[in-house]
């Protein structure tokens, strides 16, 4: 049985913000840390088979028993919903004001 995730963890220059995301570490590095925003390159989480390419664009926050806190994401292209766990490097403020907008 084939695994729906590939751990890829690398840098990038984010294409939101301009800055240098680093490696995250202890995981895979889905989204720029400063910004929140990510690049719509997956179908399962690694596997860089997605074809839209758009901005994923944070939209809101919510708890889950296994993750913690999850960043839902919105592709300005396609619209379609993805969602990711917050990192430890994560803008905390980002955060904070994400999670007082309803989704």
């Amino acid at each position: 049985m084939l695994s729906k995730f590939t751990e890829i963890d690398e840098e990038f220059i984010c294409e939101n913000c301009g800055k240098k995301v680093s490696k995250l570490g202890y995981s895979c590095r889905n989204h720029c840390p400063y910004c929140l925003h990510s690049k719509h390159v997956d179908i399962n989480p690694g596997d860089r088979m997605e074809q839209c390419h758009g901005d994923l664009y944070p939209i809101g926050i919510e708890t889950n028993s296994k993750k913690g806190y999850v960043i839902i994401f919105k592709c300005e292209k396609c619209g379609k919903i993805r969602k990711n766990k917050i990192a430890k490097d994560d803008d905390m403020d980002i955060i904070i004001k994400l999670s007082s907008k309803p989704i």
